[in-house]
């Protein structure tokens, strides 16, 4: 068993169920089991809740790239085994993931096709003509490496137009050439954008069904069921994320459900999406680019209901991982949208938490570059072989090598689960020493401050670069990695509150126990404000509604308990981008559009500074309608109060670059109450985390466990 964290879960539980001597749970109830699994890149982490009693159990252990059902299917295992529950007990399973994110950030894209309308073959290759920071950068600007060469991508003959209206057939012939010749070439997977198959997806479909009857072996995605909305360079990175994921994703899902199913019965096995809600394990399967950030966004929802808690309702989700770190904003409580998003170089048009993800995380190598120059990521260790204090064959120094060197980190994870092998850490870094010339902990605390502007960088892309102060929110440090970076990224960015939630290496899986049931719905609709007719407008939503009604309901909840949210991308006539406004519930016909074109001239303004209100004429482009099944929310208990300076557990040689080496306290959290206060410097180590105060940081715990960090004034 890689471990298990009992003891702090059932400190945190509700009043009125007893704990034996022994501190094993005294079941008062039926034996039933809610199990959360978030897939990173480095653990599979697990979180259960006992539905009658509302107790919550956690394990770590370690994740399996190479199909992950397998550590998804060990977690349920082992947490199952920790509780003394059998496979029978459990009544549903919860999953998020950063497959996907993994496989883009890791550039796996080896194996992907694209077909194309003829004559557009260029798609990919001429993408945006925008260069990142300006045109200032144009002479230092390198180009990102396409997801698809331009000698993997085929045409086939046919032609749509914008309305719909078909001007040239779909020739087979052409389809089942280009799919041959893309086989021949080692492709596996094939993403297919057609010129406007949003206004009419006739030819994609066709041509999905040639593929599916003649080549049955290829993974496919068609841009109309991926993304049924305009702009063809959007529309074909979308499709072709999709399709590079599907393999990884669409087995591992029908695995994983067969496995529950064999255990377990008719367990529902649902999957969190990137926009904060939950599906089937089908309908993600079907369409896995909406697990993009699945696994992330259980962390948005983890941090917002811990943040409540603690009194804040402005926050910076941050969540470092093994491969990665995701950073999100949350206004009132509510996460930010939006129906565009950046995996590192790449454009996805898809619903979803604004989240930034960046390829620095705990696993990720250190090394140097060509001139010299020290980096750290993207690529990282992941999880076999994992960094070289793991033991497990991995040779390449890595952020959590270099916090092993520091004593930043225990000799153990996980409740003794994974020993950390410090001796050969170190040699990896004097290795690392003697071509940098300098000392080997100079080397180590270099990795960890390129490792966190890294991810400062990320930061900065949803606020300074939006207009947004990061001083002006209390940051939410949560994931494995997420306590040793929190107090150096918030010196970065003038930060002065840092939350540290309960068990946070395991917030992801807990976020996923309270989301709602969400699908998002989109229909392409040119249409100026002037000219437009409503009731054509009404109609075109009323059937995104029903798209809804039919699809959650086939889930299992009733039309009944389904809310709809609708909203519409709108922009000034000539503008070339639009943003999204959300209808209040309430008006429909008439005054829907009336009212959605009217708060469209607000919104513009407060993202832009200007508005043009009675001046320009609106354009609305795209329909859309996110339909929303509630669920209920487990409660988070408080914990026995203490009072004053916490006395640490043990002291040990912790290397500070300000300082050097210093005899540092180390404190368990599992031993810290309500009110307990610790000064930096310091380190607070736990299941699964380890938190790194600094000096010049205090941090006191509140009554629900979450380890508040302040700057001292």
């Amino acid at each position: 068993m890689a471990g298990v964290d009992i003891s702090w879960f059932q400190r945190h539980r509700r009043t009125g169920y007893r704990i034996r001597d022994a501190d094993i749970l005294v079941r008062t109830g039926p034996m039933s089991y809610r199990i959360a699994i978030d897939t990173g890149g480095t653990f599979t982490d697990v979180v259960a809740i006992h539905e009658s009693s509302g107790d919550l159990f956690a394990i770590k252990t370690p994740s399996t790239p190479d199909d992950p059902s397998r550590g998804l299917l060990s977690g349920i295992d082992e947490v199952i085994q920790a509780v003394g529950a059998d496979p029978a007990d459990v009544s549903q399973v919860l999953h998020g993931t950063t497959t996907a994110t993994n496989a883009v950030l890791e550039h796996k894209f080896e194996g992907l096709g694209l077909i194309v309308t003829e004559g557009f073959r260029h798609i990919v290759e001429i993408a945006r003509q925008s260069v990142p920071d300006g045109y200032g950068n144009s002479f230092f600007w390198i180009k990102p490496r396409r997801l698809v060469p331009l000698h993997l991508v085929r045409e086939v003959r046919e032609r749509m137009l914008h309305n719909g209206e078909v001007m040239a057939p779909l020739d087979e012939e052409s389809v089942v050439a280009a799919a041959r010749e893309l086989a021949e070439q080692g492709v596996t997977r094939v993403a297919v954008c057609l010129l406007h198959s949003y206004a009419n997806p006739e030819h994609e479909m066709e041509v999905g069904a040639i593929l599916k009857r003649r080549f049955p072996a290829l993974f496919v995605s068609l841009s109309c069921v991926v993304l049924p909305e305009y702009r063809e360079y959007e529309r074909a990175m979308t499709t072709l994320i999709d399709v590079m994921v599907k393999p990884y994703c669409e087995t591992y899902l029908a695995h994983a459900q067969a496995q529950i199913e064999k255990r377990s019965g008719s367990t529902p096995f649902l999957i969190m999406q990137s926009n904060g809600g939950i599906v089937t394990s089908e309908g993600a399967g079907r369409k896995p680019v909406t697990m993009l950030v699945s696994g992330p966004a259980g962390g948005v929802l983890g941090a917002m209901h811990m943040a409540r808690l603690a009194g804040h309702r402005n926050i910076l989700t941050y969540d470092v991982g093994g491969t990665s770190t995701d950073v999100s904003l949350v206004h009132d409580l509510k996460p930010e949208l939006t129906n565009y998003s950046m995996i590192e170089n790449y454009p996805v048009k898809m619903p979803m938490i604004d989240i930034v993800t960046v390829g620095t995380g705990g696993g990720s190598l250190a090394w140097i570059d060509p001139y010299d120059s020290l980096k750290v990521g993207p690529q990282s260790a992941g999880a076999d072989p994992g960094p070289i204090c793991y033991g497990r064959g991995g040779t390449q120094p890595t952020v959590t090598d270099a916090a092993v060197v520091l004593g930043r980190l225990p000799d153990k994870f996980i409740g003794g689960g994974l020993l950390l092998d410090v001796a050969v850490a170190r040699r990896a870094y004097d290795a690392l020493a003697v071509r940098l010339d300098i000392s080997p902990e100079e080397a180590a605390a270099g990795v960890l401050e390129i490792a966190a502007a890294n991810q400062v960088h990320g930061i900065r892309q949803v606020t300074t670069t939006r207009g947004r102060e990061p001083a002006d929110y209390a940051m939410v440090a949560f994931g494995g990695a997420g306590g040793l970076f929190a107090d150096a990224v918030a010196d970065f960015l003038g930060i002065r509150t840092v939350i540290i939630p309960p068990n946070p290496g395991n917030l992801s899986a807990f976020g996923l126990h309270i989301s709602d049931i969400k699908r998002d719905y989109v229909k392409t609709l040119v249409r100026q404000q002037s000219s437009a007719d409503p009731a054509e407008v009404e109609a075109a939503w009323r059937e995104l509604e029903a798209q809804g009604n039919a699809e959650i309901e086939w889930q299992g909840l009733e039309a009944g308990g389904i809310e709809f949210v609708r909203s519409a991308d709108l922009r000034y006539v000539g503008e070339g981008h639009e943003v999204m406004v959300d209808l209040p519930s309430g008006p429909t016909g008439a005054s829907a559009f009336e009212r959605i074109c009217s708060d469209f001239h607000d919104v513009h303004d407060r993202i832009f500074g200007f508005q043009y209100r009675g001046r320009q004429d609106v354009e609305i482009v795209n329909l859309r309608v996110r339909a929303v099944g509630r669920v209920p929310r487990p409660d988070v208990g408080v914990i026995e109060a203490a009072t004053g300076e916490a006395a640490p557990r043990e002291r040990r040689p912790v290397y500070w670059r300000e300082t050097g080496w210093i005899d540092c306290a180390i404190h368990a959290r599992n031993a810290l109450g309500a009110g307990a206060r610790i000064h930096g410097p310091a380190v607070v180590e736990e299941y699964g985390s380890t938190l790194v105060v600094r000096e010049g940081w205090r941090v006191e715990v509140d009554r629900y466990g979450n380890l508040v960090m302040e700057k001292s004034r």
